[in-house]
């Protein structure tokens, strides 16, 4: 394959190390692909190819990092020194702090040459990715549909060939929903194991991670990204051997639980339910015990709940823009959904915080006790990843005259994620098939809390046993 930039990372990083290739011509390689194919995708924010172009001449043959030269990305919520930090808003103005998130600084260390930073839904709240300030990202197997979001941007730069992996966050999907659109991996980790500083402390719902081509690399940069940082109030149990090595491994068989009925009231794509069934028969050809579970969930719709949570953090980060571009808070500097949110938010007292994240972590102990513990435990769940298919640009509008539609159809869109989220535990979506659409067809694994080694060695013999690694969109091609 003549493209770089749709090897694998470890494989890119193993040529550098050899002197097979340098550091800069990786980097080249990827700059002419957002040449070629960026202004049809949209997937940036900001690009500094002087800055990465002074990273990879300092790194030279035989240096020992994981990833020593390989281009990466970051998402526009997490700082990257000197940079400009906007959240896709134009509440943030061009502000620029003076410092690397922790990630950051571990993906440097790891031997990473940061690139540029990518698009998403402003404040990441939707499950698309068409912020006003930037505008729409589109998916790179059909123009005219989302990548998914937030870390929409993030998925379409990799699914395109523009970067080998990029970052993400996932607060309710937003790695996995458009790792699902984009035919990627996307693994939201467990709750504590990434730590989210020097902002903060630990987040209930917002775990930070990586979109890849294969499960191996997603493997790998857990095992960079993973582990606790001076100052955490909380952090995932540390696994027992790498994560790495648990995705090159069979796991003994399992009992796993086959999921279809989603956690809000929608209908399910046909699609969706036949790319379960076929994993459903893969997993048992595989030697896994695999059964249909009634989930504990859809007798209450936790939405609202959970929206309460997710948006009063999302009111604190707009106060928080608004101190720091120093502008008032209205339509004129964010979206119509955002302003909903905000107004929702401080209408609510602590008390109601507080009693919202009382009933989300009731809900996840009974979830979590009834399918993971007990004389019916499993040991991991199947599900679809997406409800839809990913929908046309617009289809889902933050500037609408009616945002609280927006964002329930938004829910509808994407029911089988934000559960994770809620109880901690992690979860991976898989691109194992093509619709008869042409566009990607992704299922969901989740794992028991603090379980990513049991849920990447699991994912790892999916890989193994129907891999993807060939599907390509056309788009990505391009140049060869």
């Amino acid at each position: 394959m003549a493209k770089l930039s749709l090897r694998p990372a470890d494989e890119l990083a193993q040529l550098v190390r050899s002197g097979e290739v340098t550091a800069e011509e990786l980097l080249e390689d990827c700059l002419q692909q957002v040449d070629r194919v960026e202004p049809q995708i949209n997937a940036f924010t900001l690009i500094d190819p002087d800055r990465a172009a002074a990273e990879a001449r300092a790194i030279k043959p035989g240096d020992p990092r994981p990833f020593c030269g390989v281009p990466i990305a970051i998402k526009d919520n997490v700082a990257v020194a000197g940079w400009r930090l906007t959240f896709a808003s134009d509440l943030f103005g061009d502000y620029k702090p003076n410092h690397d998130a922790f990630l950051v600084r571990r993906l440097r260390e790891a031997g990473f040459v940061v690139m540029g930073k990518t698009n998403m839904p402003e404040f990441g709240i939707l499950p698309v990715t068409g912020p006003r300030r930037f505008g729409p990202t589109r998916n790179p197997w059909d123009l005219a549909r989302t990548p998914g979001g937030s870390s929409g941007g993030a998925a379409a730069a990799v699914a395109a060939g523009m970067v080998p992996v990029a970052h993400g966050n996932d607060g309710g999907g937003s790695i996995r929903i458009p790792a699902a659109c984009c035919g990627l991996v996307g693994l939201k980790p467990s709750r504590g194991r990434i730590s989210r500083g020097p902002e903060e402390g630990d987040d209930f719902l917002v775990q930070d991670g990586v979109l890849t081509r294969t499960v191996r690399e997603t493997a790998m940069l857990l095992d960079v990204l993973a582990g606790y940082e001076p100052g955490d109030a909380s952090w995932a149990p540390p696994p027992r051997g790498t994560f790495a090595a648990a995705a090159e491994r069979d796991p003994e068989r399992l009992r796993i639980g086959v999921v279809t009925k989603p956690p809000l009231p929608t209908e399910v794509d046909p699609m969706a339910l036949d790319a379960v069934r076929r994993a459903a028969d893969l997993l048992s050809e595989l030697g896994h015990e695999v059964l249909e579970v009634d989930p504990p969930w859809g007798e209450v719709d936790l939405l609202p709940t959970f929206t309460r949570i997710f948006g009063t953090q999302i009111a604190a980060l707009i106060e928080l823009g608004q101190r720091i571009g120093g502008r008032e808070i209205g339509p004129e500097v964010i979206e119509q959904l955002s302003l909903a949110v905000y107004e929702s938010s401080r209408q609510g007292s602590g008390i109601d915080f507080f009693l919202s994240l009382l009933e989300l972590q009731g809900a996840a102990r009974a979830i979590v006790s009834l399918l993971f513990f007990g004389e019916n435990r499993h040991d991991a769940l199947l599900t679809p990843a997406l409800a839809k298919r990913p929908v046309a640009i617009e289809e889902i509008d933050p500037t609408s005259d009616d945002p609280w539609g927006e964002f329930r159809k938004s829910g509808e869109f994407t029911p089988f994620t934000a559960v994770c989220n809620i109880s901690g535990q992690p979860a991976i979506v898989l691109p194992l098939y093509q619709g008869d659409d042409g566009l990607p067809l992704a299922v969901q694994l989740i794992g028991p809390p603090a379980g990513e080694e049991l849920l990447l060695s699991l994912a790892g013999q999916v890989e193994r046993a129907a891999p993807w690694h060939d599907r390509f969109p056309a788009l990505a091609l391009a140049g060869e």
